[in-house]
């Protein structure tokens, strides 16, 4: 028996789950495949940024996620016997983030006229992949998202009319596939995607251990003749880097042994590992996919990109794409797309891909350890001292400065939605909870609703002021919470083109 689905998402992991969500919450019939039977709990990514943070304010999500994040933030404090802020590490003096390890002074930090735009996510949140995923497995489950697990996608075809996709010996026949099934992507690989980078230079270990002679580890991040290596905040956490080339064989079992060697190499202390409780090899391999999509077939996450981990920007990066394509490709299944609307996913996010990759790469330059290298970090460090140096990274790094350019307009045209406080006490963000366009009406402008009207059916329009004095009358956002036009005195002039450029013609 043969199964439809409007579409197929490859890979359960954040990136695919989001996207998932997304895809539901627009009405779109989803199945989700999973390769693996159980959640893989391997250490992978610690926080997500401020980004990623808005994404899930804007859907309902930052109560779970706070609560995640302070029972972490707890256990740690409670190990360590340390007061840790459990609002998030952005939030309280001290650092607020690394760049190859240099990390930026909280301290240095300032509160532009726009921090209050932010709203409640101003910061960066400590939490783990492995919580992410939980919550977002809860939402999918409670939109009726199908999700399969331990069933591995073996091969499809893409018919141009459709994708026939085999499931092992249950075929599926979807409008779209996507793949969010990771840096090494079948469905990148049998789609034949072009995926071009840079070849890997380092061997990077990250591991929660057991082990003796830790208390002559000093704690945080140091850079040492041999490479660069961690310890902490977690108790047994370790992470190393060596600058002496790529693993052997990167996909060989992760021993006690191996990680002993490679952390007395860096460090220079005898310590003595006992147990591995969770482990993982890396390297700064950098590739990305020269077009998100071929045919009916779409890449999101680290199936379209991989880097290094430094700078925490694999999830976030992976979270936007999923933002960015769910309410696209929902409206292309609906059959209400204006033409070009799915081409500009990869046209507004392979930028933002390739920035992520630049910046990976030139943190593990400055981690070399030959003169010239080394010359460049101190400059590096000199720079991340000044209040300027610091704000830039931090906001670059906290996705805060990333805008898709949609053209001459407003100044804030192609930017993150300010979170603006509403004169009923609410906030914007509240409002996006359904995944849907609105049109914001500062102004009780008759004529803005009007012209708004012939798209009521996709549009939603909030009628409200704003408690903040600001010159700014309307807002067009798209459900990926994106300005797409805005006005500062009540005139409706372009209004209609955004709206007939986002949304397609009225019904």
């Amino acid at each position: 028996m043969t199964e439809t689905f409007d579409v197929v998402v490859a890979g359960a992991g954040p990136v695919g789950l989001m996207l998932a969500c997304e895809l539901r919450l627009a009405g779109v019939d989803v199945l989700v495949v999973e390769r693996l039977r159980e959640p893989d709990q391997t250490l992978k990514a610690g926080g997500i940024n401020v980004s990623a943070a808005e994404a899930f304010y804007r859907r309902g999500l930052l109560p779970e996620v706070e609560r995640h994040s302070s029972l972490r933030v707890a256990q740690v404090a409670d190990s360590l016997k340390a007061a840790v802020d459990p609002a998030g590490l952005g939030k309280k003096k001290g650092p607020v983030g690394h760049f190859a390890g240099i990390f930026v002074d909280g301290e240095l930090i300032e509160r532009g006229p726009d921090s209050a735009d932010r709203g409640p996510v101003d910061h960066a949140i400590f939490i783990t992949q492995q919580d992410i995923e939980s919550i977002l497995a809860a939402r999918a489950a409670e939109l009726d998202v199908r999700v399969r697990r331990g069933t591995e996608l073996t091969g499809f075809t893409d018919d141009s009319d459709c994708v026939t996709i085999w499931l092992g010996d249950t075929v599926i026949r979807a409008g779209w596939l996507v793949g969010c099934d990771g840096g090494r992507s079948i469905v990148r690989k049998l789609a034949g995607f072009e995926f071009p980078g840079v070849e890997p230079l380092i061997t990077g270990h990250q591991a929660v251990v057991e082990m003796s002679g830790a208390e002559n580890l000093p704690g945080g991040w140091h850079t040492t003749d041999i490479g660069i290596y961690a310890h902490g905040p977690t108790p047994g956490r370790i992470l190393t880097v060596e600058l002496d080339g790529p693993p052997a064989d990167r996909d060989a079992p992760i021993t006690a042994a191996e990680l002993q060697a490679s952390l007395r190499n860096v460090s220079g202390v005898p310590v003595e590992i006992t147990a591995v409780r969770s482990a993982t090899r890396f390297t700064d391999n950098t590739r990305q996919a020269t077009d998100y999509r071929r045919g009916r077939v779409l890449l999101a996450g680290d199936s379209a990109h991989v880097h290094s981990p430094f700078g925490g920007q694999g999830l976030n990066l992976g979270i936007g794409d999923a933002m960015n394509l769910g309410w696209k490709l929902a409206a292309v299944v609906a059959g209400r797309a204006p033409a070009g609307l799915l081409d500009s996913y990869t046209a507004e996010r392979h930028p933002i891909g390739a920035w992520v990759l630049e910046w990976t790469r030139a943190q593990v330059a400055i981690m070399r350890t030959d003169a010239h290298s080394r010359a460049m970090r101190r400059v590096t460090e000199q720079l991340l001292a000044t209040r300027d140096g610091a704000n830039m990274v931090h906001q670059k790094l906290g996705g805060m400065l990333h805008r898709y350019d949609l053209g001459d307009g407003h100044p804030l045209t192609g930017a993150s939605a300010p979170d603006i406080e509403l004169s009923d006490g609410t906030r914007l963000g509240e409002h996006l909870v359904d995944g849907r366009a609105v049109l914001v009406d500062l102004a009780d402008s008759a004529a803005l609703r009007e012209c708004a009207e012939p798209w009521s059916d996709r549009v939603r329009t909030l009628t409200a002021k704003s408690f903040q004095p600001r010159d700014l009358s309307a807002l067009l956002l798209r459900p990926d919470a994106i300005v797409a036009w805005a006005a500062d005195t009540g005139e409706t002039a372009g209004l209609g083109d955004a709206l007939r450029r986002w949304f397609g013609d009225p019904a």
